[in-house]
């Protein structure tokens, strides 16, 4: 049994029966606690999911957490700058109309959520550290394209075929 503190509890008890159906436990809450209980597996997914609504992503973004092996991380902006100003730092990550975050989201095959002062990112395992790198390096001062052409230039390369297909 594992219990949450949930600041966005109505977004959660509105997913609640497919929550319960695809992670295959039982939530319940008082006040602003989930509770969570099923097997200790079960569990830890669905805390990670859980705490990916809390930090604001889609629903379907959560779940890729259970069905693609996606993990969730978040980041802290005050980790990564000394700066005072993080509403610059944070306005960089967004971009223009949001163009930085999606342009990240594009190269590197991740989910981004700006919550106050922290970034959090919902990736493939094999993305996960590169997306990491590339929002801790805007973090830190580094251009755009500069970002960009990192992540372009470490793309996944598609398996080609090994030879065992007839």
């Amino acid at each position: 049994m594992k219990t949450i503190l949930s600041d966005k509890l109505p977004r959660i008890l509105k997913n609640k029966k497919n929550l319960e159906k695809n992670l295959k436990v039982k939530i319940t809450h008082r006040g602003k606690e989930v509770i969570i209980t099923g097997k200790p597996e079960d569990e830890y997914v669905a805390e990670k999911i859980i705490d990916a609504l809390n930090f604001g992503f889609p629903f379907a973004n959560a779940m890729l957490i259970k069905t693609e092996d996606f993990l969730f991380e978040i980041i802290n902006i005050k980790d990564h700058t000394k700066r005072g100003d993080l509403k610059s730092v944070r306005a960089r990550l967004i971009g223009t109309q949001g163009q930085t975050l999606q342009n990240l989201t594009k190269l590197s095959e991740s989910y981004f959520e700006i919550k106050d002062n922290q970034i959090g990112i919902i990736a493939p395992p094999e993305n996960m550290g590169k997306s990491q790198e590339a929002v801790i390096s805007i973090i830190r001062g580094s251009k755009q394209g500069n970002v960009y052409k990192f992540l372009e230039k470490n793309q996944n390369k598609p398996i080609g075929d090994l030879g065992l297909k007839e």
